[in-house]
Formats: C-alpha cells, structure tokens, sequence
C-alpha cells in the first residue's frame, strides 16, 4: 500500500526534524488518523526496525557527530539526547560502536551511523501519481569543465555492478556502508559534496563504485571492507542537471543527463576521454546540487586533433 510509504516517510521526517524532542508515537498516530498499534506496525514493516530501536539509534549517531565536531561536553551532549546520564550514554554507545564516546571524540574513526531512513521513493510517487496527467519541463543537461585536484578515495569497487541500484543489490549492505561513511564526512575532500558513486574501468570491463573522496594526505584507518585509491589530478568534462523535485523528476534528470554523457564527443572541445587510470563520479543531490556524471578527460596533443 503505497500510502503507507508516504505515511512512514512523514514519521521519519517528524522524528529527524528534532531528533532531541521527537514527537511521541500517540501524537504522529492522531496525526495520522490510525492507531499507534497500527502505525508501529507499518513503521516496522517497511524500515526493518522498531520505531523505538529507529529513533534510539538516530539519536546516538547524530550524538556521535557532535562529540566529532564540537566541544561540547559528553554530559551535555548525552542529556540533549534523552540520555538519563553520562553512564547510560556510554553504555548505548560502547553497545552501539564498540568504542566509548570519550575514545571516539579523542581519536574518531570510522563507525556504522544509522542514516535517515527513506522508504517513499521516486518509485512509490509514480506509482501516486499513475493516474494523474502531468507535463515535465526539464532543461537539458549543461555541459562544464572542472578540475579536481589529486585525492584518495575511500569505497568499494565492484566490477560486477554497473549502476546504483545493481550495486546495492549485490550483496553491500547499503546502511552499514553509508553510515560508516558518514562518520567520516569530515575527512571530505574541499568542494566536494561527501559521499559519492560513479564507474571505473579494469582491462577494458566497466564496474560501479561507492565510497568518499578525501584529501591525498589522508592517513587514518581505512574501514573493514574497503579499500583507498590515490586518484590523479585531471579535468572533467561535467554533465550536470541543477537542483529538481527528487520525487517528480529524479529518473527523467537522471536520464536526460546520462543520455548526454555517454554519448558526447569531447573531440569538440579539443579532448579525449582518460578513463584508464581515472573513474567517473556521480553527484547526486537533487534539492541542494542537481545531478551530474563526470567523466575525466584530457587535452589532444596535435597529432590526435
């Protein structure tokens, strides 16, 4: 029942709002219109976990964060989370990250944060909306260079996944990976937007990968898993899309922009593609960036033009 998506996604959303005064279960089932049984219910049916279990562990990973990147003190910080004391706090967090928050805020490594739960997609709004005629302008998809400097980056690469979707269905466990590289969104590459996917290639066979990309002077503990590349400085040629209606638009955008992408000649602008010993990146942030591939390239010498 795909109102059930969308109703579960209002509760998500009325939790993380305010992770410190989440609204009672009593007042999101009035909201609602059906019984806290029933809600629960639905809530765990849809995301795996209990309603209860959902909001301890968002609680404790958005704490996480701030003993990460504040100065606050750990009591403090455990209070404004509903933590009854500095014992208890430590208790969730050694049973949650096998670390103490003391340890971590001293010497913060990478842990399994639980994410922002998403279970109304594009998919379930299509489905809204079937039968509801609707005309989509989109712009088409803008074409820029950029440079990235030379950086690490931190992920898995899969040569047997080619594309978002196929990745996580074979056999990456799509919370554990991401929350893991949420801990470490600090260590971001600058200008960058964190945790990114995209292609690469090996003797001619072409995978998908996931991870983040950090500075080239990155030198701390690489998570269980995963493995860390050095990636050259190079140019893009960036396929890009700005910001749309993730629900509406999402597959439309990424398409048009995909579209472009794997089909232009970058003989026109004077380049070749320079994908063997480089990756393509996918930037996908649809109400704050847009969306763009990004395919390394460099300049024809002479002889090539």
């Amino acid at each position: 029942m795909v109102e059930w998506n969308e109703m579960v996604q209002l509760m998500i959303d009325w939790i993380d709002a305010d992770l410190t005064a989440a609204p009672t279960l009593l007042r999101m089932s009035e909201q609602l219109g059906y019984s806290p049984y029933y809600c629960t219910k639905q809530f765990h049916a849809l995301t795996g976990t209990t309603l209860r279990d959902y909001i301890w562990m968002r609680r404790i990973s958005r704490a996480a964060l701030e003993l990460r990147d504040t100065d606050t003190r750990i009591l403090d910080i455990a209070v404004k989370f509903g933590f009854s004391s500095q014992e208890a706090f430590s208790r969730a967090f050694s049973k949650a990250f096998n670390t103490t928050p003391s340890a971590h805020r001293k010497a913060p490594c990478p842990i399994p944060l639980t994410i922002r739960a998403e279970v109304f997609t594009p998919y379930h709004y299509l489905i809204k909306e079937r039968d509801k005629m609707r005309e989509v302008h989109l712009q088409e998809a803008e074409i820029k260079l950029e440079v990235i400097p030379a950086h690490k980056f931190i992920g898995i690469w899969d040569l047997a996944s080619h594309n978002y979707a196929g990745f996580w269905e074979n056999g990456h466990d799509c919370d554990e990976i991401s929350g893991t590289l949420e801990s470490m969104s600090h260590h971001t590459l600058a200008g960058q937007l964190g945790q990114t996917a995209g292609w690469f290639y090996k003797n001619g066979q072409k995978g998908y990968l996931y991870g983040i990309p950090v500075s080239s002077d990155y030198n701390g503990k690489i998570p269980e898993g995963m493995e860390c590349r050095d990636i050259p400085e190079s140019e893009y040629l960036v396929f890009f899309h700005p910001p749309f209606d993730y629900l509406k638009d999402n597959g439309q955008v990424m398409r048009t922009v995909e579209q472009v992408a794997w089909n232009y000649d970058p003989k026109v602008m004077g380049y070749a593609w320079d994908e063997e010993t480089k990756q393509d990146y996918q930037r996908h942030f649809p109400e704050g960036y847009g969306y763009a591939v990004l395919r390394p390239v460099r300049k024809l010498t002479g002889n090539e033009e």
